[in-house]
């Protein structure tokens, strides 16, 4: 049985700079992780490392963009961290994010759907992990956009 986690948050900022945040390196790296690699194209790369002194783990390295339509969607791979890697990153498809940023006004309702969540303890284990970490992520985003 399949799994979605579906989480959003509203920014108060446009469409197109809400956007930027996921799709160019330096914007990524002040709320989601210390490096990124972004190529924003079908069949680009979409590696976020959270460990520098280790990229091989806690990475997407190898992740690929599946779609994108600049500035309201972008969809691409994604592994888990190391304490699930052993099931979660060696299954084919890896579980895949939207990301879908709808324009209210002045501001940017974020939606983050992540699925492919399999359906054994351990892959609700590793969802449960994920839903935390989405949530973390999108609150730093809010209090970097809206200063609050």
């Amino acid at each position: 049985m399949n799994k979605v986690i579906h989480l959003s948050e509203r920014l108060w900022c446009d469409q197109e700079r809400a956007f930027a945040h996921f799709i160019k390196d330096d914007l990524i790296q002040t709320w989601l992780c210390p490096i990124a690699n972004v190529d924003p194209v079908v069949g680009g790369l979409y590696e976020l490392f959270w460990d520098p002194e280790d990229l091989g783990s806690n990475s997407t390295r190898g992740c690929r963009i599946t779609a994108i339509a600049q500035p309201q969607l972008i969809c691409f791979e994604w592994k888990s961290p190391s304490q699930f890697a052993y099931f979660a990153n060696r299954t084919d498809p890896l579980t895949h994010v939207m990301i879908a940023l709808v324009p209210d006004g002045k501001e940017t309702v974020v939606h983050v759907v992540h699925s492919g969540w399999r359906g054994t303890p351990e892959w609700e284990e590793a969802r449960t992990w994920q839903v935390r970490a989405w949530a973390g992520a999108l609150t730093r985003l809010r209090t970097l956009i809206n200063g609050c």
